[in-house]
């Protein structure tokens, strides 16, 4: 009967209404099976259902869960970085403390009720959960308490990615339930698996027999040369007309604009055409005093930006307000010597890598990879790297796009022996064709050349499609020439519609013939670094995957 049913509920409406319900429910079953609902009172207490907190006490210790067959629920959606500020402190950094060792503490807050949930399992004190999550618990940051399950339990029923709505708002959430009552039957996303891994994918077996658990993947030390972009936090940008005019104006340390102001990208403009935006940057560390000599730029930031920063909690935010809330160090030492980089979105539909001038100030929405050589841009642009992209990725938002990052996506990645990151940065060779190879072992170089060879010719022909020479002007401005920024393309009178079709999205959502073929040139070469004699396009992913997967794991030992 409803005393069967316990409950948690923290507010005290919603535990009233959750007694109600099943009641309701009761009522409803006894009417249809033909049984005489009790009537005198016909609702009555239920004090299984409580109110209170499911996580802490009102002393701040850890709340205990009653003894239950199966736990059910929808636990709140709350994002990791979101916590603090929707909680407070005092809750924020009791969770912290009594969770410590079991919820990583930039975990979305959903992860705490599957902690729980398989504490009471391993305790004894249920045998199943079936639990609602956004599907970010599947990604690095939450997937500890998975893996956690999967090690005293076992995931045997999930969807890992299904439309959901969350207070109007269109979320994709994955479903999960664990235990110890599967009788050795596993089912996901409504298919029957030999296993469930703790990213919610099937434990398969690739067509040549090895296990396919990318949870295995390990960051490679020699792959750390990936950076995301700038985060402003503030409106730093400008208009390129204003841009412009302020490189014409005098300073009163006789210094150019052009030291603090540059053309900026973000993934919008990567995905689609540039936008002509330029940002306003102080660099890392420049003392306010000196960043004030900068007339124009400073007035302009004082106005803008500053009002804003005084009202963020982030101390050294509100204090070095002139600057980049995340100015990024470390990718301006790493591309400081190098005239042009590699970048690509971090959210896109399709992966994509272009050339970034190192002299534009790259937005947090792009990824940035510290080399300059067409093999590197190859084997990134090549089918490998985009597999093994989509497979360790994180996904974003309603449309669910593939989120590219430095760490579990880019450092994961091996490259060919001989072209890893660490052999490709001793200098570098112009060829023939204009392509730009890095400086390897002799026994590498007619590999790493081909591959530089292919991706050029890629990208020429893709510069070409992009701003085709009869429809664009290219411009510069003196100062901006004097400054070494890289000129913009104008469309010419009447293309300037189809011009705006011309981008890198539209390419690719329907590529024609040349671009395939350059792609599977490209991909040739870079097989045969990998000494993948056999690897045609035929060959299934799951087979490239699990080379990879191999690879990632040996380079490891």
């Amino acid at each position: 009967g409803p005393h069967n049913v316990l409950g948690l509920e923290v507010n005290e409406f919603a535990a009233e209404l959750a007694r109600v319900t099943v009641w309701i429910g009761d009522i409803q079953w006894c009417r249809r099976n033909k049984y005489e609902p009790a009537m005198n009172p016909i609702l009555r207490p239920l004090e299984g259902i409580a109110h209170r907190d499911a996580l802490l006490n009102a002393d701040g210790s850890e709340a205990e869960w009653p003894p239950a067959d199966v736990i059910v629920g929808n636990p709140p959606f709350l994002g990791g970085s979101k916590k603090r500020r929707a909680l407070g402190d005092a809750v924020f950094e009791r969770l912290e403390r009594v969770y410590s060792g079991r919820v990583p503490a930039g975990a979305d807050l959903v992860c705490y009720w599957f902690e729980k949930a398989r504490a009471q399992i391993e305790s004894g004190q249920a045998q199943a959960a079936g639990l609602v999550a956004t599907n970010s618990i599947r990604q690095p940051t939450n997937r500890p308490v998975l893996d956690r399950i999967n090690q005293s339990t076992q995931i045997f029923h999930a969807w890992s990615d299904e439309p959901w709505i969350n207070e109007g708002a269109a979320v994709r959430v994955s479903l999960i339930v664990f235990g110890n009552v599967n009788a050795g039957k596993n089912f996901l996303n409504g298919k029957s698996v030999t296993g469930i891994n703790s990213d919610l994918t099937d434990k398969a077996v690739s067509s040549s027999g090895a296990e396919l658990d990318f949870t295995k993947a390990v960051r490679l030390i020699e792959n750390k040369i990936a950076f995301q972009g700038t985060k402003k936090y503030g409106d730093f940008d400008i208009s390129g007309d204003l841009a412009r005019s302020w490189l014409k104006e005098p300073n009163p340390n006789g210094c150019r604009n052009s030291d603090v102001v540059k053309p900026w990208l973000n993934g919008r403009s990567v995905t689609g055409r540039s936008s002509d935006t330029w940002i306003i940057d102080f660099g890392t560390n420049l003392p306010e005093e000196q960043a004030a000599l900068y007339e124009l730029p400073f007035e302009y930031i004082s106005k803008n930006v500053k009002p804003y920063r005084d009202t963020v909690r982030r101390e050294k935010t509100r204090a070095r307000w002139w600057i980049h809330e995340e100015p990024r160090s470390g990718l301006r030492n790493a591309i400081k010597d190098i005239k042009r980089a590699i970048a690509t979105p971090m959210t896109a539909k399709h992966r994509m890598f272009l050339w970034l001038d190192t002299c534009i100030l790259p937005d947090q929405q792009l990824i940035i990879i510290a080399r300059s050589d067409d093999t590197t841009f190859g084997i990134l642009h090549s089918r490998f790297h985009e597999l093994w992209s989509l497979r360790l990725c994180t996904w974003l938002g309603k449309g669910n796009d593939p989120r590219y990052t430095p760490t579990t996506t880019f450092e994961t990645f091996p490259f060919p022996a001989g072209l890893t990151p660490a052999d490709t940065k001793h200098g570098t060779e112009t060829l023939d064709s204009g392509a730009i190879s890095p400086i390897v072992a002799d026994e590498l170089k007619e590999r790493a050349r081909a591959i530089a060879n292919a991706a050029h010719q890629l990208n020429t022909l893709r510069n070409n499609w992009l701003n085709p020479k009869e429809w664009v002007d290219w411009v510069i401005t003196p100062e901006e020439q004097q400054a070494g920024f890289p000129s913009r393309p104008i469309a010419k009178p009447g293309h300037e519609t189809a011009l705006k079709q011309r981008t890198l999205t539209n390419l690719y959502n329907k590529p024609p013939a040349w671009l395939i073929n350059a792609h599977c040139v490209l991909d040739i070469a870079v097989a045969q670094a990998y000494g993948w004699e056999d690897c045609t396009h035929e060959l299934p992913d799951d087979v490239i995957l699990q080379r990879l997967l191999a690879l990632n794991l040996a380079r490891n030992a």
